[in-house]
């Protein structure tokens, strides 16, 4: 029985190693680390705050990583900076139908859109350009990678060229070369017959895209003739001849030497000083992570930024200082109008008495300047004024809204409230509409939530307010407005939040909504197979992790709407044990691999033979897997190597 019971033994530790080695690391800051999206299990996703300064949002900037490179290796390449700099949400996945060596599998297998991962990386650009959250401009879709993930990319792209508006091509055999090709003696490849097969009925996508090709120029791992052979097969698609001359782009006393094509539609890039490696800039490390050259990254967003033939560059007219004059019947909108890069072509103006009707539309061509509207004589009510200015091209200005009066005041009446919607992204909702007060004397526009009172932001006739961390399930709210004499007008409308996330048994134990403690009837039902948990509400500001029957279930921990460490988004680190984010210093002392776990630490290179550094410093920690290290942090976030000073 002693036997039995040491060999029970034995397998039970054999399986909690086991499981803790699978745990996935949850990064703070801004990036989401092994999201499962688009087909892919792994993807790791850094959204900035900042938008793109073309376009109609972000941008989406796919990278493949390299054969026997981790994609964690990319949180350590300066991909932020790029990313903060020209408002491009970054997405790395991890090949879900790996070759040999880990490899994107360019030389094998169907080139089609819905062929393995090639359907994946398409199904992950939409997928992420359709999340209304992260506000992506499908017409700033752009897609790199580095050797076989740029081979892969390369490809992806002219079999998508409708998704992808450009490309970067680092380090990349060419398509249509073997397997051998990548790291023997140069393959000959007839890039552009290919690549327009790729596109087929899609060739049309071809005229409005843009390709970078970029090579180190001491890499001796993939034959540095396919940065020649690339650039010219993709000018040859684009139909664009090669520019004289050679620029030199320089950075942080990091150079390239860069060649263009026509219109820019094609670039060469060679990165002097780096090897077969994404050249990431200053301070960039990793496996295949090369810091001697300059940003790739930095140079794409700039590059894309200043040729993307889809973006509709036209800037919309602006309207200014604009008033509106009362005098006896007579409505005078005045202000000014201006337009950067084009001509203003007319100002329209609405104008809609108090109960919606005797709509009178007022236009006058004007150039940019002053201009001056009058209405014809009016009966007394109170208006609502619309306005907009068009340019010659077409582009419509932000509208201006106003108000004003015709005649006396009515006697005191509530404010009346209209056409109110709610607009639900994951677990936050909008709360829009419109309210009027025939009074003019409106105080607040106040919207009640499932445990929360909250002002709205009213501009004109309209009001506005979101709140986020609601509860799933079936939700009221009410919304009441208020004037001056304290008369009301309430509605109240129904809605519901799905706040379940899908993840593995890792992930969920990674961001704390599951603990190793719990976890047995969660494994023992779910294995590793992906599974929802939702955020129960047990009051007092308490809350609990569990499926839809309440079979798995989390610890009971704060509810991530009341400040407490656990958000539910996967970004709430070791479930505490981080000092929080208040000024106090905080210190632990623990193996790299248990620093990892809790967030503290990342790791790149293999499975067998990691480099581990801090997390937010990129302090080395010596030891590998099992070394012990002192790490500390101040604000939950930056972890430095050693003591608290």
């Amino acid at each position: 029985m002693a036997a039995i019971a040491r060999s029970f033994q034995f397998l039970v530790v054999t399986f909690f190693i086991t499981l803790l080695i699978s745990v996935n690391d949850a990064n703070a800051g801004s990036w989401e680390t092994n999201a499962s999206v688009g087909g892919f299990s792994r993807v790791h996703i850094y959204t900035p705050d900042t938008e793109s300064s073309i376009g109609d949002g972000k941008a989406l900037f796919i990278v493949l990583h390299g054969c026997t490179q981790s994609i964690d290796a990319y949180l350590s390449a300066n991909l932020e900076v790029a990313a903060e700099q020209y408002g491009m949400v970054i997405a790395v996945p991890d090949a879900e139908n790996k070759a040999g060596f880990g490899c994107w599998s360019y030389w094998q297998g169907a080139k089609s859109r819905n062929a393995a991962d090639y359907r994946n990386v398409i199904s992950l650009a939409n997928t992420l350009s359709n999340n209304a959250a992260l506000n992506i401009d499908s017409d700033q879709v752009y897609i790199s990678g580095l050797s076989s993930g740029a081979a892969f990319a390369n490809t992806t792209a002219c079999l998508a060229p409708d998704v992808f508006a450009g490309m970067g091509i680092s380090a990349g055999p060419s398509i249509g070369t073997s397997a051998n090709g990548a790291i023997g003696t140069c393959e000959a490849a007839n890039v552009a017959l290919r690549c327009e097969q790729y596109a087929s009925s899609f060739g049309d996508f071809l005229n409005t895209q843009i390709a970078s090709i970029a090579f180190g120029d001491i890499d001796t791992t993939v034959d540095q003739c396919y940065n020649r052979q690339n650039a010219e097969g993709m000018a040859e698609v684009y139909g664009v001849s090669e520019l004289p001359g050679i620029n030199i782009i320089s950075e942080s006393g990091r150079t390239a030497e860069e060649v263009l094509w026509s219109n820019n539609r094609v670039s060469m890039l060679f990165f002097n000083g780096v090897d077969h490696a994404w050249s990431g800039g200053v301070g960039a490390s990793g496996s295949f992570i090369n810091g001697n050259g300059i940003n790739y990254a930095l140079y794409l967003g700039q590059y894309f930024l200043e040729n993307n033939l889809r973006v509709n560059r036209n800037a919309a007219p602006e309207l200014s200082n604009v008033t509106v004059q009362v005098d006896d019947d007579v409505l005078t909108i005045i202000g000014n109008v201006t337009d950067s890069d084009s001509s203003v072509q007319e100002v329209n103006v609405i104008l809609t008495d108090f109960v919606g009707n005797n709509t009178q539309l007022s236009t006058q061509n004007v150039s940019s300047g002053s201009f001056v509207l009058s209405s014809t004589p009016l009966p007394d009510s109170l208006y609502s004024i619309a306005l907009n200015a068009t340019d010659t091209d077409g582009a419509i200005s932000t509208t201006v809204s106003l108000s004003a009066r015709i005649g006396p005041p009515p006697p005191d009446e509530a404010p009346i409230l209209s056409n109110i919607q709610i607009d639900i992204v994951a677990q936050c909702a909008t709360v829009s509409g419109e309210v009027i007060d025939a009074n003019q004397d409106l105080a607040n526009v106040t919207v009640n939530f499932f445990n929360r009172n909250e002002d709205a932001v009213i501009e004109a006739n309209s009001f506005t307010v979101e709140v986020c961390n609601l509860p799933g399930g079936e939700q009221t709210v009410t919304v009441t407005a208020t004037d001056a004499v304290n008369l009301t007008s309430s509605q109240t409308l129904s809605f519901e939040i799905n706040a379940a996330i899908s993840a593995n048994i890792d992930q969920h134990i990674a961001a704390d909504r599951l603990d190793f403690i719990n976890y047995a009837n969660c494994y023992l039902e779910y294995g590793s197979d992906t599974f929802e948990l939702n955020e129960i509400d047990l009051g007092d500001q308490q809350c609990v992790w569990q499926d839809d029957d309440a079979s798995c279930s989390g610890p009971q921990q704060l509810c991530s709407d009341s400040g407490g460490s656990s958000n539910g988004d996967g970004d709430s680190g070791s479930g505490g044990d981080d000092g929080g984010t208040d000024e106090q210093c905080v210190e632990f002392s623990a193996t790299n691999y248990f620093h990892k776990l809790a967030g503290r630490a990342y790791s790149t290179g293999s499975f067998f033979a990691p480099d581990y550094f801090a997390q937010g410093s990129n302090d080395p920690l010596s030891g590998s897997t099992w070394g012990s290290s002192n790490l500390y942090s101040t604000d939950g976030e930056i972890w430095r190597l050693g003591v608290c000073p």
